[in-house]
């Protein structure tokens, strides 16, 4: 792609940057390699982002374990980096600039835009970074490429002293802001999240900033532990017979008025229509596999009135309350890091991600 400005424009303003750079390339279901590719080129109203951090998160391990896209693809959009370069046309960002970017971004002017239903506009499902093949997100790698609707639109400053890995978390973070809020989570009620990986531990805290007294669920002691000393009333062991008598306990003998669901079982719904009151509320947030079929009873919809609600992605009108969370450490997003990972080591941080841990919460990939 030529970098030539055109007339009229400045030429591309940066730093100096290698021709080749290393990236975690998917060739396949299952299949993931550490190699060398080119550096994205950029041009009029684009940016260059050198990446510093980029979360695991479970859509990528979806992905990649199941082979949703077809190869090769480079993944990751949960990204934080320094701009070291900038295109023509290019005002609001200069070379280095610390900066979160996000993958996706909204027209903003039509019908789902509208609905605040921001991740269903059309051009919202256009990729707009990229470290090479197909756009999508590029954050496993030394580089990515953001396209000017992102440069725009999708970008946001790092305050000093706030790490990239923390920064990593505005993008989860805006996801779990956006679910909370679809669940109308309110001051006084009883809220239930299910499993407490990252995404279930984020969710929790938010539901607590909403005035909410918040129990919790997961097999791993540890992460029970984490759980409780983050701010959960209580956190029990998923396998629990007596979890539901538990539940029902703590929640006026009704059951909860809104359950969270952060693990992607088919399962669960009915588990999680069981333990919510009659009236109450479900969402499914983990559950975005397009082959994934879910059966429940249909009198805990047509007879018990309980909302089956589903929640996907970010949304461009909570980037703001997002970047504050995680800026002014109202959420302490520092705390659930605990492993970090090259390029290199692609492979076994995809691994550890997919099946974690004991001592494993979210996993960064530092390149």
């Amino acid at each position: 792609m030529s970098t030539a400005p055109m007339a009229g424009e400045l030429p591309v303003r940066a730093g100096l940057r290698p021709a080749q750079m290393r990236a975690g390339v998917y060739h396949g279901a299952g299949i993931v390699a550490a190699e060398s590719v080119p550096v994205p080129q950029i041009s009029a109203g684009e940016a260059l982002i050198r990446v510093a951090a980029c979360g695991i998160c479970g859509t990528d391990i979806k992905k990649i374990q199941h082979g949703f896209v077809a190869p090769p693809q480079i993944f990751g959009h949960e990204v934080a980096g320094t701009v070291v370069a900038v295109g023509p046309g290019v005002r609001r960002w200069d070379v280095g600039d610390r900066v979160v970017s996000f993958h996706h971004v909204p027209c903003g002017d039509c019908f789902y835009c509208r609905q605040r239903l921001f991740s269903q506009c059309p051009a919202y499902k256009k990729v707009g970074l990229t470290a090479g093949f197909d756009p999508n997100g590029g954050g496993f790698a030394e580089y990515v490429r953001a396209m000017p609707w992102i440069v725009e639109r999708g970008m946001v400053e790092i305050p000093p002293g706030i790490s990239f890995e923390e920064a990593t978390f505005v993008e989860p973070v805006n996801t779990c802001v956006k679910a909370v809020e679809k669940a109308r989570v309110a001051a006084g009620e009883t809220v239930l999240v299910i499993g407490q990986g990252p995404i279930g531990l984020l969710l929790m805290m938010i539901a607590r900033l909403a005035g909410a007294t918040v129990l919790t669920t997961d097999p791993m002691p540890e992460r029970r532990a984490v759980s409780e000393r983050l701010g959960a009333a209580a956190s029990f062991d998923s396998a629990d017979v007596r979890l539901a008598d538990k539940i029902r306990m703590r929640s006026n003998a009704r059951g909860a008025d809104v359950v969270l669901v952060a693990v992607p079982l088919p399962a669960l719904l009915a588990e999680a229509l069981s333990l919510a009151r009659p009236g109450g509320r479900v969402l499914l947030f983990a559950q975005n596999d397009p082959h994934m079929k879910i059966e429940f009873p249909a009198s805990a919809v047509g007879v018990e009135e309980k909302e089956i609600i589903g929640s996907y992605s970010a949304a461009v009108d909570r980037q703001t309350e997002a970047s504050r969370l995680v800026f002014s450490r109202i959420l302490p997003v520092a705390e659930l890091i605990t492993h970090r990972f090259s390029l290199e080591q692609f492979a076994e941080a995809l691994s550890l991600a997919a099946r974690p841990k004991s001592n494993s919460l979210k996993v960064v990939i530092t390149p």
